[in-house]
């Protein structure tokens, strides 16, 4: 079974928001076992919604839009699915009583315009909307289901939850879909791709690898499609068994890994600590670690120390060791972490420092290169890397690679 998302409204198409709904209404869909065939993003324009929603109706079952429903005169998904269904509205009491009551708690006024959102297609089935104004509707002609959810994310979600999901589970028999992914740190797709090869051949027809790099890691996703799930299930099982003994030198987690929980728990169970000092990263990593929820039992703090007046006035690192060395170092990066650990009592540090880009500033370091160094209750090491360009990829495959290095060194340091 195939689906399709059309997104409507001119601010996704002039970059002034992102489209995270069609991303997450694919990831629901795709766990029912329906495949999304496509997603479509399309301008507040009657004839091109209309166009759109034609043409999606010809190739998928499920049609699922976001956006264009409210009170005011360019929210016209409404207007656009009467005519598509040839239709015409009526008043929802349920609905126009629900808009007052929310208007009434929040002391809004109400306004004439604001019953428009209670007028429905006759032919619509309800789907409440709890938490806003804008109901969601479900039309199901000519074996097409069609439905129209507002554009909020948090009303969109809601809706997709407790009114369309279970209703298209009870509405179609699903196939199952399966997904397992693994994490790998520190290989190329294009030499995973050669590594990989003879595995990737011998798999079954039905399950299938695709490669998902970014900044950060590359993930490897196995996907299992068909009727009988516990056949998929064991099959998938083996696949992936296989896949990480296969690659157990650069495996480092499986689905919703991420290296900052990993190292968030390998602090907690040894009661340790943790400290960065940031240059070229400006941050990044501080954010990183901050991101998970209970970083502040093992996170202290933070030097962003973009300037070598920073770093000599908060990390104690020396005048004469910038000056022989350059800010770009390993000894500079080193005297960071250390001065970073000292300052902050820390068990462990990390410190980063080299050019980003454009430009290289004052050293004689190319753009790309990068020295990052971690401090242990034992010792200090440091790392060069030349992450290449732009800016922001230096920038998180900096962090990336200095959380990695900071989780083998606590394993490390524990396991002696």
């Amino acid at each position: 079974m195939n689906a399709e998302i059309i997104t409507i409204g001119d601010e996704i198409l002039i970059g002034q928001i992102l489209d995270s709904n069609s991303q997450w209404i694919a990831q629901q869909l795709n766990s029912l076992g329906i495949s999304v065939y496509q997603v479509t993003s399309v301008q507040d324009d009657a004839s091109q919604i209309n166009r759109v929603l034609k043409e999606a109706c010809k190739y998928s079952d499920v049609v699922i839009l976001t956006g264009g429903l409210g009170p005011t005169k360019d929210d016209i998904t409404k207007k656009i699915l009467v005519q598509f269904f040839e239709d015409h509205l009526v008043l929802n009491q349920k609905v126009a009583n629900h808009i007052k009551e929310i208007f009434t708690k929040m002391n809004f006024r109400f306004v004439d315009s604001d019953l428009q959102q209670a007028m429905l297609p006759s032919k619509a089935i309800l789907i409440p909307n709890e938490i806003g104004t804008a109901s969601g509707m479900w039309f199901h002609e000519n074996n097409k289901i069609v439905v129209s959810l507002p554009g909020v994310p948090a009303e969109m979600k809601a809706l997709m939850q407790n009114g369309v999901l279970p209703k298209l589970q009870q509405t179609f028999k699903l196939p199952f879909i399966i997904h397992k992914t693994l994490i790998t740190y520190g290989v190329r797709e294009s030499e995973m791709a050669i590594r990989l090869e003879k595995f990737e051949e011998a798999l079954p027809q039905e399950i299938k690898l695709a490669y998902l790099p970014n900044y950060r890691r590359l993930r490897l996703r196995l996907t299992a499609k068909g009727t009988d799930k516990k056949e998929l299930e064991n099959k998938i099982r083996r696949e992936i068994n296989a896949l990480e003994l296969l690659l157990e030198d650069v495996v480092v987690g499986h689905d919703g890994f991420l290296l900052e929980v990993e190292i968030g728990t390998l602090l907690t169970e040894q009661k340790q600590s943790l400290a960065t000092a940031e240059s070229c990263t400006g941050g990044n990593i501080a954010h990183l670690i901050t991101s998970i929820p209970g970083a502040s039992s093992y996170f202290v703090g933070s030097v962003v120390s973009y300037t070598a007046k920073v770093k000599i006035d908060e990390l104690q690192v020396s005048e004469e060791l910038i000056k022989e060395y350059s800010v770009v170092s390993a000894e500079v990066a080193e005297a960071m972490a250390l001065g970073a650990q000292n300052k902050f009592k820390t068990d462990y540090a990390i410190a980063t420092t080299g050019n980003a880009g454009p430009t290289t500033d004052l050293t004689d370091k190319s753009v790309g290169d990068v020295y990052i160094a971690i401090a242990t209750p034992a010792s200090v090491n440091s790392y060069f890397f030349n992450f290449g360009q732009p800016r922001e990829k230096v920038i998180h495959r900096s962090s990336s690679k200095a959380l990695e290095l900071l989780q083998k060194e606590i394993i490390k340091y524990t396991n002696k």
